[in-house]
């Protein structure tokens, strides 16, 4: 008996943590950090940012087709949907800048 109670409690542990394991398994990869480029990007890159889904991402390029480019990463937070919180998580992946290619393109 006294060796049944750890064996159970070590079989209850394992099985206790298989979902864990399986729903791990689940979640897709984290992508690389890479920069969106606000002026530029399409719905499916803009809703790879952490918190953003397809339908923030397809409002921000729709934001974009209204109102023109975005002068600066923090009006993004105009977009319905995009809040203080949301912005601060993604700043950093943020940017409006042209490249150096795009700008040599424009000449």
């Amino acid at each position: 008996m006294n060796r049944a109670v750890p064996v159970l409690t070590a079989v209850l542990l394992c099985l206790a943590a298989l979902p864990l394991d399986a729903q791990r398994a689940t979640k897709p990869p984290v992508p690389l950090a890479t920069t969106v480029n606000l002026n530029r990007a399409t719905a499916i890159q803009i809703a790879d940012l952490p918190g953003i889904g397809i339908k923030t991402a397809e409002l921000v390029v729709q934001y974009r087709v209204k109102n023109g480019p975005f002068k600066k990463i923090e009006e993004v937070m105009n977009v319905r949907g995009i809040g203080e919180k949301s912005f601060l998580r993604i700043k950093d992946r943020l940017t409006v800048a042209e490249t150096k290619g795009e700008t040599e393109s424009k000449k």
